[in-house]
Formats: structure tokens, C-alpha cells, sequence
């Protein structure tokens, strides 16, 4: 049996049959979701078909709460499981009501939607990524460059960095590391000594340099 829905919020009612696609990854957030019943599956589409499925979720609930929030695209695609009744909220309307609430408590939600985003970004890598790319992303996404601190912006230069100019420097043990891409250290130490191997990377103290950038997006991106 279905719940009512929650809000007393302008919105449209859709009925979707099994199959049908209910969130786009590559589409911009136009909507409030909610699934007043049924079942929906959630991962990553190709061809038209949902090949990494990362959850399965059944209304009554909000599907793309996370995402409407922020303004930003969803990470995952939703599928009909089942024959699935919606209830979509237009965006400004969404965060109108967003605007009613207390600041502290406006600050918390912002606050779970990014933290929710990086939990789902974690486990789509886990199931669409292989070792290498995740290897690639993980490095990238601590990279700074030389001179400057982590998470600070760089200082300006006048003349583009060297190769070696990215850097990562190395403030966990690498078992905790290879935890977090949930890989056995030694595949980590594999994977690390291959993009040595070819060039991409190279080892000295406790940071890795990142000698070709580009050659570890497009890895990061497979």
C-alpha cells in the first residue's frame, strides 16, 4: 500500500511502466523525484540497458533527493523494476520549500546530499571501475601542485608546470588506501608499479608524481 505524498507541493503525478528510464545521469536535475510505489533499480545504463546495478530501492521515497538539493546531475540511472507511480516536483518549487526551513537545518541537508553523493560516486566506481581506473581516479582526486598544500589552490606561474608538477602525497598507509577502493593492498602495489612501469607515475619519499595527467584521466575514465 502506498503512502500519501508528503509535502503539500505542486507536482505531477507519472505512472512508468518496468523498463521504463526514470533518471538520466547525463540529463540536468529538472525534478524532484518521488516514488509513491513500486520498485526501481539503480546503476549505470549503456545501450539503453541498466548493466551495473548498484541498489535496489521501493517506494514510498524520494529518488533523486540528493541531486535535486545540490542542482546537480544524478550520479546513477534509475530503471523501473516494477510498474512505478511518481510524483515530480518542479525544482524551483523544491527549493522554494527548501527555503522554509531554518538555516541550521538547510545546512544539515546540504551537508547528508554531499555525503550521499560521495557514498553513491564510491560504490558506482566499486561496480563499474576496475582496479586501474580506480587507482587513476583516487590519484587524481589528491593530486596538488608542487610547492602548493592540499585541498589550497596553486600560486600562479608564468610559464606552464613541468610534467612532474602534480603530486600526491602519500598521508595514509596504503592498505588504508587500497581499502577505500576496495582492492587488496597488493593489488594496489600491482597497479601502482604497472603505471610506473608505463610511464605514467613515478615514486620518490612518500609521494607519487603524476608525469602524464591526461594519460590518467582517460585511464580513470574507462
Amino acid at each position: 500500500m502506498s503512502l500519501p505524498f508528503p509535502f503539500d507541493l505542486p507536482s505531477e503525478t507519472r505512472d512508468a511502466r518496468s523498463g521504463a528510464v526514470l533518471m538520466d545521469s547525463l540529463a540536468d536535475t529538472t525534478h524532484a523525484i518521488y516514488v509513491e510505489s513500486g520498485r526501481v533499480a539503480l546503476g549505470r545504463l549503456q545501450g539503453g540497458q541498466l548493466t551495473h546495478t548498484v541498489g535496489v530501492v521501493q517506494g514510498p521515497l524520494w529518488l533523486n533527493a540528493g541531486a535535486a538539493v545540490l542542482g546537480l546531475r544524478p550520479l546513477v540511472d534509475a530503471v523501473a523494476d516494477t510498474r512505478v507511480q511518481l510524483r515530480c516536483v518542479p525544482l524551483p518549487a523544491f527549493h522554494a520549500s527548501l527555503q522554509a526551513l531554518p538555516g541550521p537545518a538547510r545546512a544539515v541537508l546540504h551537508d547528508m546530499a554531499h555525503m550521499y553523493r560521495l557514498q553513491v560516486h564510491t560504490g558506482l566506481s566499486r561496480a563499474v571501475k576496475d582496479a586501474g581506473a580506480r587507482c587513476a581516479e583516487w590519484l587524481l582526486a589528491h593530486a596538488h601542485k608542487e610547492g602548493s598544500e592540499p585541498g589550497q589552490p596553486p600560486a600562479a606561474a608564468p610559464s606552464p608546470p613541468p610534467p612532474a608538477a602534480l603530486t600526491v602525497p602519500l598521508t595514509q598507509r596504503k592498505r588504508l588506501i587500497a581499502a577505500q577502493l576496495g582492492i587488496t593492498p597488493e593489488t594496489f602495489s600491482r597497479v601502482l608499479r604497472q603505471l610506473r612501469e608505463r610511464g605514467l607515475i613515478s615514486e620518490g619519499g612518500r609521494c607519487i608524481h603524476l608525469l602524464e595527467p591526461e594519460a590518467l584521466r582517460a585511464l580513470a575514465s574507462q
